[in-house]
């Protein structure tokens, strides 16, 4: 089972599908600054928490290898989150040995680092703990807080493309790191 190790500031679990981590996500998701980039800022319901975000959850969650909504805690205070599970997962052919991060973290840390920390340790921890050494990550090209977050993880641009989820799809580009 992949543990992220903490940090000075911060802390690490895998979120679960239940109550209390439900209202973890419904919470973050009601600020449409933060919804911004995702649906156009429209706050998530719980029903849809309940009936599409959890079930997604534990599609993808696999503690071995790391896979999964990393809870990200500043002093035991939830604020916000980091999606690990391969690249292209709800397709026919999800790419193993390449993770996608993802992430979601209240506007009160928006420019303190905080996403980029987190999102480093998670890449340290399950590259040290699994070997998996290829990262990627996708963004709409107007989200430049994300990009700026992608290029300090050192992720490079690979391309741009249609992101085919069943959510929706939508045109991202995808970055990619290797690490050593």
């Amino acid at each position: 089972m992949v543990t992220v190790v903490p940090t000075e500031h911060l802390s690490f679990r895998l979120l679960e599908p239940n109550a209390t981590d439900a209202v973890l996500l419904w919470e973050l998701d009601q600020d449409p600054e933060v919804m911004r980039f995702i649906n156009g800022g429209k706050p998530t319901s719980k029903t849809e928490i309940d009936q599409v975000f959890l079930p997604r959850l534990i599609s993808y969650t696999n503690p071995e290898s790391g896979w999964g909504m990393w809870g990200v805690f500043d002093q035991q205070q939830f604020v916000g989150w980091i999606l690990v599970r391969p690249m292209n997962f709800f397709s026919e052919r999800p790419k193993l040995a390449n993770l996608e991060l993802g992430w979601r973290f209240k506007r009160s840390t928006w420019g303190k680092g905080i996403a980029t920390e987190a999102a480093q340790q998670v890449m340290r921890s399950i590259r040290e703990q699994t070997g998996v050494t290829l990262f990627s990550a996708i963004a709409v090209k107007e989200n430049t807080a994300s990009i700026r977050i992608i290029e300090k993880l050192g992720m490079q641009f690979k391309y741009s493309g249609i992101h085919h989820d069943p959510l929706g799809d939508m045109q991202v580009d995808t970055y990619t790191v290797k690490l050593d």
